[in-house]
């Protein structure tokens, strides 16, 4: 059952009620106001830009999209692009191209135009659609990007070199095209996070999308009464595939526009946002400020909130414990997954084991998982190995890309080069990224569990650790670490507050310097090797 039939099942069974919210702190409404929970609001400028459509009218959307793709050629197999911040249109363009048959293909905001480019001709795109943020990149690959595609432009003041969409949609049916749809086609192509280089191109058929709605919906137990609040961008799997616990539901989800303490309060509470998922740093963020007082959670109807949930990157169990000592009747769960495997749920926690704070959990509805040696047989527990996945929502392939596939898909498992280990109880702890491991005078250092550590101390706000060369042990462990705004540290703090840790595991090089992060919340330690391995190579010579 592909994931537009629940689409038109909610446009048939709950056509009136609201299905999507988007919410803009930064821009102010000026338009009229209609909305209930708004109604006693005084008018002012504190209000929040806020749009919000119906089952009904996101379905039609939808089918106005795809009658018009129709229209205009596209045919099943075709690949139909979307480069656009989060808003209204983006789900609506999403199922859209869903109904044509052929597949969508989302593109990371933080694209520079050579990878627009470099990603369009990977995944042999038909169709890019583009926001009014992209104007500039587009124009400047405009000769070599219209080569064969169409450009159209999801805005006001449609650029010259591009097609208006609200003018092509505007007159096309509402009414669903006669496309039958089977688990078996092509759905989607998603990129890898591109950390290594160029990303590779990931496909996935309408059974992986599918499962991992499945998946959302029966790990936190979605129901039509609850409300999601969506922050991460829907180019990713992550944020999209758990709204689509929202879709399977027939609940409604907000899309925000912003990631300030204040801005996520404040949509929780006027929303009445029962379902939150948030990256590591915006969790900080919000203790951050609970702890120094400027964000009070008296000052919000935040009683309806029953679950906070993280993935996309390893989560401290010190920030689990201070948010618990906040939110102590919050259920808790974090999600383990990849574009590869369409996004969170393989692995995961679930909210009724609190007590493995630190595990990422066992394997996910419908999955199974494995921990390898490096000749693929699988180690006892309390070792570290290879951690592979197996179920219906692992990718067909890397488009255009025989020998990369090979390299991670084998007889029907996925091996997702993270290191891990499962405890006596049956719980996958993730140790750290294949590629990130630290190799220091013979010894293995698994950066992650470094990084547990240290953000313990009360002044770090990030930290990430990074192998750094050095001529006598190979590679040495280097901690880049923020301090939360406002606070000084030293060196000889950090020093002395490792003496916790075995010898061995100690960083040996202590950076001072913010942690670059992607959109899903990734730390880009691929930026930070290149810019310190240098920094430290030149020192090491100036010490010679």
């Amino acid at each position: 059952m592909p994931i537009i039939d629940y689409l038109e099942r909610n446009h048939k069974l709950y056509g009136d009620e609201v299905a999507l919210i988007e919410l803009n702190p930064e821009e102010k409404e000026t338009r009229r106001i209609t909305w209930k929970e708004y109604s006693l609001i005084q008018q002012t400028e504190d209000r929040p830009y806020r749009r919000e459509i119906s089952w009904k009218v996101f379905d039609e959307k939808a089918n106005r999209c795809a009658n018009m793709l129709l229209e205009r050629g596209i045919k099943r197999g075709d690949k139909v692009a979307i480069l656009m911040m989060n808003c209204l249109e983006w789900l609506p363009i999403y199922m859209g191209i869903l109904k044509t048959g052929a597949l969508a293909v989302p593109f990371n905001f933080r694209y520079s135009a050579d990878e627009i480019l470099y990603c369009a001709d990977l995944a042999e795109v038909d169709i890019l659609l583009f926001g009014p943020e992209f104007i500039g990149r587009i124009e400047s690959i405009v000769d070599k990007l219209s080569r064969n595609r169409l450009l159209m432009y999801v805005g006001e003041n449609c650029p010259t070199f591009a097609e208006s969409y609200r003018e092509l949609v505007a007159d096309c049916s509402s009414e669903k095209p006669d496309i039958k749809i089977s688990d078996d086609d092509y759905a989607a192509i998603y990129f890898s996070s591109g950390t290594t280089g160029f990303p590779k191109a990931i496909l996935h058929k309408h059974l992986s999308l599918m499962t991992a709605a499945e998946v959302e919906q029966k790990h936190h137990s979605t129901g039509r009464d609850d409300c999601f609040l969506c922050i991460p961008p829907l180019y990713h799997t992550g944020a999209k595939m758990h709204w689509m616990g929202s879709l399977v539901a027939g609940s409604k989800a907000v899309l925000l526009k912003g990631t300030k303490p204040k801005y996520i309060f404040d949509a929780v509470s006027r929303e009445h946002c029962t379902i939150v998922w948030l990256l590591v740093p915006w969790a900080q963020d919000i203790l951050d400020e609970l702890d120094a007082g400027t964000l009070k959670k008296e000052d919000y109807e935040l009683s309806q909130w029953r679950l906070m949930h993280i993935g996309a990157q390893p989560v401290p169990p010190s920030l689990i414990k201070r948010w618990k000592t906040y939110f102590p009747d919050h259920q808790y769960d974090t999600n383990y997954g990849l574009s590869e495997s369409i996004g969170p749920g393989c692995v995961h926690l679930g909210v009724e084991n609190i007590h493995k704070v630190g595990a990422i959990g066992v394997p996910g509805y419908g999955w199974q998982c494995k921990i390898v040696d490096e000749n693929g047989n699988e180690v006892t527990r309390g070792e570290a190995g290879e951690l592979c996945v197996k179920g219906n929502g692992v990718m067909e392939c890397y488009y255009r890309n025989e020998e990369a596939t090979k390299e991670v898909l084998k007889d029907g498992w996925l091996f997702t080069g993270d290191v891990a280990m499962q405890d006596e109880d049956g719980f996958i702890f993730l140790v750290d990224r294949k590629k990130d491991v630290i190799v220091s005078g013979g010894e293995n250092l698994y950066p992650v569990q470094i990084e547990d550590f240290l953000r313990q101390y009360d002044k770090i706000s990030d930290v990430a650790v990074i192998g750094l060369p050095d001529p006598r042990l190979g590679e040495i462990a280097g901690a880049v670490i923020q301090i939360k705004e406002g606070m000084e540290c030293s060196e000889e703090e950090i020093n002395e507050f490792c003496q916790g840790m075995p010898r061995y595991k100690r960083p040996r090089k202590i950076i001072f310097a913010d942690v670059p992060r992607n959109p899903t919340g990734k730390i880009e330690k691929p930026l930070l090797r290149k810019r310190y391995s240098v920094e430290r190579l030149v020192e090491r010579e100036n010490e010679g």
